[in-house]
This record gives structure tokens, sequence and C-alpha cells, in this order.
């Protein structure tokens, strides 16, 4: 009998938290929410699951939910496992014709294609696809300056086939979304010379949210979110106290290009933007359909 009751118990509070939720489905019914999925959480296999499942979930609660994804440890351990030498500057890859190969068949390839199968098989109705299929994405070349040291004189770096997004063309994506599917895409580009660019996923996330001016973009990483000089969370910022943060350093590193992507997309039409700790299972609920979120916040 008392088996019995802690079983209620346990359905009653399953029930609290379902009911607890129906406001936030409620705010959000119907809005695109933009995510970009990268690091552990994609090395995890129970994790892995555990995301599909809660897209599944977001789509079933009426939200629309689309997908950008990255790949750099997968992209790393495919060039290592081909004997190709990779080097970075800057925390980029510098990107030849054969690791463009490479990060082409990973991206666009096994991963686009093995997130799009897994929310499938939890229930879904996703579609993978790269930023190149219906000149998505339209990138141009980046280049990078470096202080070349004591004579302080600047020289520009040739990432090689590394781009950034210059356009995003909707039609696709909003194409998918009316259908009922949710788009998983793959930051690749096209430039205008026909060539193809390896498009950081931050970057392309921002950019694809602010094209379709997303209720939310949530950047999820691999720490808890913004951090403060105690390393305890810091759960909301706006453009001036970004600016504050990174100036004392207390944002540094490859926080950097996460924050400055969420204050653009803001700052370009997307409601609010995240960063998330993907890490915890299930954060993007947690995020959306709580009263606790599950990162730091840019307004």
């Amino acid at each position: 009998m008392d088996k019995d009751k802690g079983a209620v118990k346990d359905w009653l509070n399953n029930a609290d938290i379902l009911t607890g939720a129906l406001p936030y489905m409620q705010r959000y019914n119907g809005s695109i929410i933009v995510i970009k999925y990268g690091g552990n959480a994609m090395a995890d296999a129970d994790l892995v699951e555990s995301f599909c499942n809660d897209i599944v979930f977001l789509k079933q609660s009426g939200l629309k939910p689309v997908i950008v994804h990255g790949g750099g440890p997968q992209i790393g351990s495919m060039l290592e496992r081909l004997g190709i030498k990779t080097k970075f500057e800057s925390g980029m890859r510098i990107t030849d014709e054969n690791t463009l190969e490479v990060v082409e068949m990973v991206l666009a390839g096994r991963i686009n294609k093995n997130i799009a199968s897994k929310i499938n098989s939890a229930g879904g109705k996703a579609v993978g696809v790269s930023g190149k299929d219906g000149s998505m994405i339209i990138a141009e070349k980046l280049t990078k300056q470096k202080n070349s040291g004591e004579s302080n004189i600047e020289k520009i770096i040739d990432l090689g086939y590394v781009g950034f997004p210059k356009k995003i063309n909707n039609e696709i994506i909003e194409t998918l979304i009316n259908d009922d599917f949710i788009p998983v895409i793959a930051p690749l580009g096209l430039g205008v010379d026909g060539k193809t660019y390896n498009i950081n996923a931050d970057t392309a996330a921002g950019a694809i949210a602010s094209s379709l001016k997303s209720k939310r973009l949530l950047i999820l990483t691999d720490v808890e979110g913004v951090l403060d000089s105690n390393k305890n969370l810091v759960e909301e910022v706006n453009e001036e106290k970004i600016k504050e943060m990174i100036i004392s350093g207390e944002v540094s590193g490859g926080m950097i290009p996460k924050i400055s992507t969420c204050l653009d997309s803001v700052n370009n039409g997307v409601e609010a933007a995240v960063i998330v700790d993907g890490r915890v299972k299930h954060a993007v609920l947690l995020e959306l359909f709580t009263d606790h979120g599950a990162g730091t916040l840019v307004r």
C-alpha cells in the first residue's frame, strides 16, 4: 500500500510539472526556436538521445525548432585517422582543399544525417540539409588580422575555405517548417564564387536566427554559461554588462564569440538568446519551460 501511495505521489508530481510548463508552452506556441547543438553533448550517447527526445517534445508542444549543429571534435578525429595535418589560427581551423573535403563529409554526411535520423527515431520528422542546399547560406571568405609582434604591423592570415554568412535565404528553411519538418542544418555555405566554405556553427546559428526573427536562440555549450569573477553563473546580461565583462576579462577566450553572436542576434530581431549548458540533461526544456532556466540570457 505504501508503494502505491509513493507511485501516486510521483504521478501527482509529474502532473504538477506538466501544468507548471503550460504557461511557457502557450508563450512559445507557434514560435521558431533556433538551437545550436554541439560540443560534448554530441559525444555522449545518453545526452544525444535525450536531446533528440526533447526536440520532438518541443515540436509536439507547438514550437518550431530549427537545429544548427557543429562537429569540431568529430572533424578532428577523422582528419587524424586520415593522416591529414591541421593547424589552428586564432582558434579557427585553417581549411585547405583536403581538409574541406573531410569537413563536408563529416558535417553534411555523418553528423547531419545521424542527428536527423535520431530525431526521426524519437517520433519527429527531421530533414538534414547543409547551408549549401538551395543556396541557404551565402558565404564570404573570412580573413583574420594578426599582430606580427614587436613591429606592431598587422598581417592578414589566410584561413583557406573558412567563411562567414553574408546572407541567409530563408525559403528552404521556411518550406520545411511549414511542411511540419524539423530542419537540421550543417554550417556550410556557398560563396558567390561557387566555392564551399566552412562556417563556425555559433555564427551560422546566430545568422539564421536573425534572418528568421526567431523567438529564441539557444547556444548549447560545454560550460554552465557566462561566469563572473567568482565563477558564479550570471543569469542575465545586456549589451552594457557584456562590454564590461569583456574589458574586465570575466568573459574571455571561446566565450567571447558565443556571447557576441548572442548580442548580434538580439540586435537583429531575435527576442532573446541564451547560452545553455548542453551537458545538463533536458537543458533545452529547463530553459524554455521552467522559471529556473539553464544558462545565461542575453537581452
